[in-house]
């Protein structure tokens, strides 16, 4: 069975989220869930819980990575609650468990999550004109390494359509990556074998 994609949908909690936040992220959750992927967020409020509103709506499958260390803590859309009991460390499981990242608005959590993926290079993309810790790093890189580019998108739609290219680009440039150092590390031991067959020879 093929491995379904994973989306975290990350920005503003309950506190700065306003109802533009709110209806971007619930037509994302929407978008998510059709194209059968499953939406991991926070599990908390605001965004978090907007995604995740409007992804079990549509019947699709969300899970809830929450700091706390009692489920009942998650927001009522979440089908999958992990309670990790780490505190904003879990910023850097959510961005391990993700494919790839839609950024909604967001303050400093959110900018800590964008941190923690980009170190990881993961797929980011993020909705423009809202006014966040984000905007200014859109369309551009966190830092000189230039890990990932966070690419600037307008609507919901085209958030989940954009990611959804960048993951299976990732997923390509990951194999070939892959395929390549095996290739690499046979014609090294390759290379090895014929070097001891060499000494055994003239020993």
């Amino acid at each position: 069975m093929t491995k379904k994609r994973q989306i975290l949908v990350i920005g503003n909690n309950t506190n700065g989220c306003t109802p533009k936040h709110e209806k971007l992220a619930y037509e994302i959750g929407v978008e998510i869930a059709k194209s059968n992927s499953v939406l991991i967020t926070g599990g908390l409020g605001g965004v978090m819980a907007a995604a995740s509103h409007g992804a079990h709506d549509t019947n699709g499958l969300t899970v809830g990575i929450i700091p706390q260390d009692d489920a009942i803590m998650a927001n009522e859309f979440c089908d999958i609650v992990i309670p990790t009991g780490m505190g904003l460390a879990r910023d850097f499981l959510n961005a391990l468990t993700a494919d790839g990242v839609i950024i909604v608005g967001g303050g400093s959590g959110t900018l800590s999550e964008v941190c923690a993926a980009y170190m990881y290079k993961k797929p980011m993309v993020a909705i423009r004109n809202i006014k966040s810790s984000i905007e200014p790093y859109i369309d551009g890189f966190l830092d000189h390494r230039e890990n990932i580019k966070i690419v600037g998108v307008d609507t919901p739609s085209d958030a989940v359509k954009k990611i959804l290219k960048l993951i299976a680009k990732s997923y390509k440039s990951d194999t070939e990556s892959t395929d390549a150092e095996i290739i690499d590390d046979f014609n090294k031991t390759k290379s090895g074998e014929v070097s001891r067959m060499a000494q055994k020879s003239s020993g």
